[in-house]
């Protein structure tokens, strides 16, 4: 099993009649990888690692809240903080921008200053009431206003007033104002600082109608997939009347709130600030409209010359909106996904900043002060569980892709469907986790292969950015660019070896081999039924985003004086489109699945007794008519013409 030779033997597919476990070494393989993470998580915990992080630790290597051991050759190590429970930095604002951390002296303190600490002599005080110093250890509360030392040994005045964190015991500032340089920045590229602070200002002034507009975009998404599941034989004229008119409508509205926007600015009668946002919203507006105008006139000329193809596939969406009657709990599908993803992220990345305080305390001899390294082999811990996340991530979202395949499967290839599982899903998931994780993680792991060496060069063209030649910025894209197109063609070569995985139940090389025949053999299908109904999603998604911007526009329109319109709308389309495409995508998975298992069920049956087709009576519907019009020949693998459903087929 796993292996990819070739047999000779001409092997018919044979749907849910058989069931074994496949691609097993992979298996073994995928549990050894994950060992190795569960290594990297324990060995920060079982060094202290993940105590000091929880904890904090001060510039001595002394962990807060307990008593360490000595350090040697530093004097103020191994000291006793159990009652200096909070890590206290001395100059808070101070940021690190290359290596991400506050570059300050820190220290254990047993209180954080709840008020701002304007004189040494306040800080002496607050040491002295309270119990806290906040000078280095080695001087003593009574020396703070006259020691030598004490601009780098006492905090920065005037001292803060801070908090500390729920969890991770540090003492933060309760005004984050100091830190907007560390925000500026990551917008260098902003060359007028006004324009950005309007910006922002217009996102928080508007973060109510943001978070409105999010909403109404999921509630869209849950609408749409409602619309495919009842009414999917009208569902494309609808969705094409919809763009049509959304986007002659919303381009229209564009121009005309461009030019009102323009007379309102011209009319003088705004207030320097106002003619500041009025001006950017002009400039804004111009560019939308012109977008939308582009984007309007590509967008029917597309819609024209597919009018014909878009109307053959309403007999494939009605099928697939019978088997979301059927099985109503697809649509949960990508929260539960969702869902494991961020629950893997959490640990990955609570895992990742352990490993960043694990290793052996050393001093650095410039500073005096402790660093923890890794040394060693343990070094490369980090790399070992960067390829996990990809990996893993791969793996969750290949687990989706399988479920969704054997109850789609299971539902094709089920004559009488009131026979079928009480819980096609449920069904589904544990087929997957009894038969095929290796298989999954096969397929994961090949996708994984592909992605590690695109993240790489992308990493390099990032640090190379303004350094390397043309002709090397050149090369570097190209292959970023071949990378992702292998990736994406791997990624849908990997969903049909999915499932044809889940009718035959055999291993990865296989089914993808199997599923790659099937798919050549039926190119004109491809083209036709395929491609189509993924642009039929795509136009579900552009209404979804297009009625969210028009609803922002309108309600972004009431704050014209002082709300910038460019990051809102961005935000809340990206959000619309995102959240439509999680939906839609598994319509869209469904569609792929029942388009294999029509090519399977049109190339091994032909209608004749014994030989009865599985396939919905819409579906061969869908056949005939694409027939009539000359958009596909038919013949299957054996050369057969197929023959009308007049027998054995079943209408679900």
């Amino acid at each position: 099993m796993g292996c990819c030779s070739s047999t000779e033997i001409k092997r018919d597919w044979k749907p849910l009649e058989e069931r074994s476990c496949t691609d097993i070494p992979w298996l073994l393989i995928f549990i050894l990888f994950g060992a190795g993470m569960a290594f990297i998580c324990g060995y920060p915990i079982a060094t202290g690692a993940a105590s000091r992080l929880v904890r904090g630790y001060d510039s001595y290597g002394n962990t807060c809240g307990k008593n360490n051991t000595k350090i040697e050759g530093v004097p103020l190590s191994g000291r006793d903080m159990t009652e200096n429970k909070y890590v206290f930095f001395l100059d808070p604002c101070n940021l690190d921008l290359i290596n991400r951390k506050i570059k300050s002296l820190a220290l254990c303190v047993s209180k954080c200053p709840a008020a701002e600490l304007q004189t040494y002599n306040d800080v002496k005080q607050f040491a002295l009431n309270n119990g806290s110093h906040l000078c280095s250890y080695d001087i003593s509360p009574t020396r703070y206003t006259s020691h030598a030392d004490r601009s780098t040994k006492c905090p920065k005045l005037p001292v803060l007033p801070s908090k500390s964190v729920p969890l991770l015991h540090r003492c933060i500032p309760t005004d984050i104002s100091c830190y907007a340089e560390f925000a500026q920045a990551f917008v260098t590229f902003v060359s007028d600082n006004s324009v950005l602070r309007r910006v922002v200002a217009g996102v928080m002034a508007s973060k109510e109608i943001i978070m409105g507009l999010c909403l109404l975009a999921l509630v869209l998404s849950l609408i749409m997939m409602v619309v495919i599941r009842y009414i999917s034989k009208v569902l494309m004229w609808i969705l094409t009347i919809l763009v049509i008119i959304g986007s002659i409508g919303g381009t229209g509205v564009l121009w005309w709130l461009y030019a009102d926007h323009r007379k309102a600015l011209e009319n003088n009668t705004l207030s320097v600030f106002g003619k500041e946002v009025a001006s950017d919203n002009v400039k804004a507006l111009l560019v939308y409209s012109i977008g939308a105008t582009i984007f309007t006139v590509v967008l029917l000329l597309v819609m024209f010359f597919m009018r014909k193809r878009v109307a053959l596939t309403i007999s494939l969406f009605h099928v697939a909106g019978k088997v979301f009657i059927h099985l109503p709990l697809l649509a949960l599908q990508p929260f539960w996904t969702f869902l494991c993803l961020m629950l893997f992220w959490v640990y990955w990345i609570a895992v990742l900043l352990t490993l960043g305080t694990s290793g052996t305390a050393v001093k650095n001899n410039s500073t005096g002060l402790v660093e923890y390294q890794m040394q060693g082999p343990y070094q490369y811990l980090v790399w070992y569980h960067a390829v996990g996340l990809i990996w893993i991530s791969e793996f969750i979202l290949a687990f989706q892709q399988m479920t969704i395949s054997g109850a789609v499967v299971t539902y094709y290839f089920t004559r009488n469907k009131s026979q079928m599982p009480v819980t096609p899903i449920l069904s589904s998931m544990a087929r997957t986790f009894r038969y095929h994780l290796g298989t999954l993680a096969k397929g994961s792991f090949i996708i994984t292969l592909v992605k590690i060496p695109r993240l790489i060069l992308m990493y390099i063209h990032s640090q190379l950015k303004g350094k390397e030649n043309a002709c090397a910025r050149c090369m570097l894209k190209g292959c970023i660019c071949c990378l992702w197109c292998l990736e994406k063609c791997l990624a849908y070569l990997n969903q049909n070896a999915y499932t044809a995985t889940a009718i035959n139940s055999t291993n990865f090389c296989t089914s993808a081999k199997d599923a790659f025949l099937i798919l050549v053999e039926n190119a004109l299908r491809v083209a036709a039924i395929n491609t189509v109904g993924d642009f039929v999603l795509f136009l579900g998604k552009v209404l979804v985003v297009a009625c969210t911007a028009f609803a922002g526009v309108l309600a972004l329109n009431y704050q014209r004086e002082y709300t910038v319109w460019v990051l809102p709308l961005l935000i809340v389309s990206v959000f619309a489109f995102l959240v439509a495409h999680c939906f839609l995508s598994v319509f869209e998975n469904v569609v792929d699945v029942l388009f294999l298992c029509f090519a399977v069920d049109s190339k091994y049956n032909d209608g004749s007794p014994g030989r009865e087709y599985y396939m919905d009576k819409a579906l061969m519907e869908y056949v005939e008519n694409s027939k009539k019009s000359g958009l596909y020949k038919s013949g299957d693998g054996h050369g057969q013409e197929l023959k009308s459903m007049a027998r054995g087929g079943t209408s679900a």
